[in-house]
């Protein structure tokens, strides 16, 4: 099987690297909010309690970079709903190849190009900003993208598959995804310090909030048990309830 991941992943790893702006385009959004939004919380978090400890750039770099694996990855699956109607799918159901291979080929791929991006992100702020942060950190953080890269991408793909629909896919998506990025505290960190009671507690029914706050603990050093754990154990169940939702639907429409 792992022969057949290799030859999806490099497959749509190359026709990546043929068009390789679109890296560049999808990390536009996250690297504005980082010169033009960040500069703004510089003299907010000096001077409001509230927020997490450390300063503007270990709160607001970690959680762009969980920007990045959630919205970067969350619309490949219409590039599969393009492969779907071009044919491209149909020809793969009579191959040899396995179903899961399909998948994880392509998540792979999408895991990968959302790294590039936050590693771009990541050295822009060192360079532009002055971030500092441990290096363990910054591994640690990219591995929880990495992992929130992939169970975005299979859920994308599962959900494309499931509706079939250019015009239902985006909607279903932006429904989601907005309320999502307001309740998991990346552009504003939802804490009990800044945020109405009931608006924590809806916070805290967000998985992601969870990540985010996993992330920027990587990034000021605080490698507890009490920092991670959460975060660390939400995410991997997230990931595998994705990734059996994925292979299952890939299994059921290739069959």
């Amino acid at each position: 099987m792992w022969r057949d991941v290799w030859l999806i992943f490099r497959r749509d790893l190359v026709l990546s690297l043929r068009n390789p702006a679109w890296i560049f385009i999808q990390i536009m959004q996250p690297v504005l909010y980082l010169v033009l939004f960040g500069p703004l919380l510089e003299k907010v978090v000096a001077s409001t309690p509230g927020f997490p400890p450390g300063d503007v750039w270990t709160i607001f770099t970690p959680a762009l970079i969980v920007m990045i694996a959630l919205f970067g990855t969350s619309f490949v699956g219409f590039g599969l709903l393009a492969d779907y109607r071009s044919g491209v799918v149909e020809r793969l159901r009579v191959t040899p190849t396995s179903r899961t291979a399909l998948l994880l080929g392509k998540v792979l791929n999408n895991a990968l190009q959302a790294l590039v991006q936050a590693i771009l992100l990541i050295t822009l702020a060192v360079v532009a900003f002055g971030l500092r942060a441990p290096v363990g950190g910054i591994a640690l953080s990219l591995l929880i993208a990495g992992l929130l890269a992939v169970t975005m991408a299979s859920a994308s793909y599962a959900l494309a598959l499931t509706l079939r629909s250019e015009e239902a896919f985006p909607a279903l998506l932006n429904a989601v995804l907005l309320p999502v990025l307001l309740l998991s505290g990346i552009l504003l960190p939802i804490t009990t310090g800044l945020a109405p009671e009931w608006l924590y507690t809806i916070s805290r029914i967000n998985p992601f909030s969870h990540v985010v706050e996993a992330e920027r603990a990587g990034f000021r050093g605080d490698f507890t048990v009490d920092a991670l754990l959460t975060g660390s154990l939400v995410l991997v169940a997230l990931t595998a309830l994705a990734l059996l939702w994925g292979v299952r639907t890939f299994r059921r429409e290739n069959a």
